[in-house]
């Protein structure tokens, strides 16, 4: 008989090599640097100690055809100490054998301990099943969005990513990008890219800052949500240093902004180099401040010379990004599941952070940067 329990130490190079089949390349074996990685994320690094635990699904003949990974995210909600658990890669070897495998899993799952479980990378598939197990799909967190900087860069960059020859033409793509930005307007913000005069900073003034630095920050902008993470000091150090490994888009970048006065009024993480399309882990802005971050934002990168920026959405985001140029796909959904209606109330009202640091995209996971 099948059956569905804790995640195991040695259980680790079975879910290695499930992990390679399914979401990587299958004709390669799983490497070292894969096998350590799933042992520290899911078992031994900070945060893993608060009872929230992944599972395993085994066959009759006890071999693990099924995972569920939950990683463990200590919150706060109007002075009330949460535990949340965040899910991560879903997987079912098998289907056909055991065609409800992934449903039993996802059902264990949301029957743990925690005090509400959230996934921001549920498929179309995970969200219908989140849905059945009165999970709540929330759209204004659920958004992926694009500000193209550079257009011939960034759609060579697209043509490279499928076809790698089409790397050639970067050079040709830069200078034909320079003369297209000079020639627009400084005010002139086009869908197709930014304006080589645009001055998106302002009066305000942005520096890099350390990932340390930037932990302090992100406490401090997100006090101001009723219900929000309340990371240990180790696990936020933990999630900032596994997020500054370069990844395929380029190096992290960790920024803090000033007013005149020098109060801090925002800050941003992103990874992104020269020529590249930046993925943007965390914008976080004092409330009213929201757009003025974002231009910030945008213009820091142009200043670095990358061809665009892609990140998530959060509520709070959404009406600043309009009038921006920006815009929106839907890729994955981010889902929520609790037993106390408020909690729900809170994410549904935009009073819940999570997203980002609070969330699954700091992972090497996430972004297959692993070996």
């Amino acid at each position: 008989m099948s059956e569905i329990r804790a995640l195991q130490s040695s259980d680790i190079p079975a879910l290695a090599g499930m992990f390679q089949r399914v979401f990587r390349d299958p004709k390669v074996p799983a490497g070292k640097g894969l096998v350590e990685y799933l042992k520290h994320f899911y078992l031994d690094a900070p945060g893993q100690d608060i009872g929230i635990a992944s599972l395993v699904h085994l066959n009759d003949g006890g071999e693990m055809t099924g995972f569920v990974g939950a990683t463990g995210l200590p919150m706060t909600f109007q002075g009330r100490q949460l535990r949340a658990a965040i899910c991560g890669s879903l997987m079912v070897e098998g289907r056909d054998a055991d065609p409800l495998a992934g449903a039993r899993l996802l059902k264990a799952f949301l029957a743990g301990p925690q005090d509400l479980s959230f996934s921001e990378t549920a498929s179309e598939v995970s969200a219908s099943m989140w849905m059945k197990l009165r999970g709540l799909a929330l759209p204004q967190y659920s958004l992926d969005w694009l500000r193209i900087i550079r257009p011939a860069g960034f759609f060579t960059e697209l043509g490279a990513s499928r076809i790698s020859a089409a790397r050639l033409l970067r050079p040709l793509a830069r200078k034909t990008d320079d003369i297209l930005r000079r020639r627009m307007s400084p005010d002139d913000l086009k869908w197709s890219g930014i304006p080589a005069s645009w001055n998106g900073q302002g009066s305000f003034k942005t520096s890099a800052v350390s990932a340390e630095a930037f932990a302090e920050l992100f406490v401090r902008l997100t006090a101001r949500y009723r219900l929000r993470p309340d990371f240990p000091g180790a696990q936020l150090a933990y999630i900032l240093q596994d997020a500054t490994y370069a990844r395929a888009e380029g190096d992290a970048v960790f920024c803090k902004i000033e007013a005149r006065t020098g109060a801090v009024v925002g800050a941003f993480a992103y990874h992104g180099n020269a020529g590249r399309i930046g993925r943007v882990l965390q914008i976080l802005s004092i409330p009213g401040q929201e757009r003025q971050v974002i231009d910030c934002l945008i213009a820091h990168a142009a200043e670095r010379g990358l061809v665009a920026l892609r990140g998530r959405t959060q509520p709070d985001l959404l009406e600043a990004m309009l009038g921006r140029r920006i815009s929106f796909t839907h890729i994955a959904s981010s889902v929520i599941h609790a037993k106390d209606p408020e909690i729900l109330q809170a994410f549904q009202n935009g009073d819940g952070f999570f997203n980002g640091l609070a969330g699954e995209h700091w992972s090497r996971l996430a972004v297959g940067d692993i070996d």
